[in-house]
């Protein structure tokens, strides 16, 4: 069974997102990611759509083996500390992109 794992981080890191998918799925992993970007999405979402995105970034993390945190510079938002808080509760790995 291939093991699933779902990024997490600051969608502001677009390119690291795609750098580490890549990575990740030719090390034989099935990479779940975000859809929208913050720089590059021109898609204005209103709250109930950040709330369905949310909801459905959780699912992946609860369907996950774990999660890889793109933290780059250090940098982890409020949402990405909650996304860990919520694969710590759920028992789940937890790696990131730096120490």
């Amino acid at each position: 069974m291939r093991k699933i794992t779902t990024l997490c981080g600051s969608t502001r890191f677009k390119e690291s997102f795609e750098n580490i998918e890549k990575k990740l799925t030719l090390e034989g992993r099935i990479v779940l990611s975000v859809c929208f970007f913050d720089k590059d999405d021109v898609l204005e979402l209103d709250s109930e759509q950040y709330e369905i995105l949310g909801e459905l970034h959780r699912d992946k993390i609860k369907m996950s083996d774990g999660i890889f945190v793109i933290n780059e510079n250090g940098y982890i938002g409020e949402s990405t500390r909650r996304e860990i808080e919520y694969a710590q509760l759920l028992n789940k790995e937890i790696e990131y992109l730096e120490s």
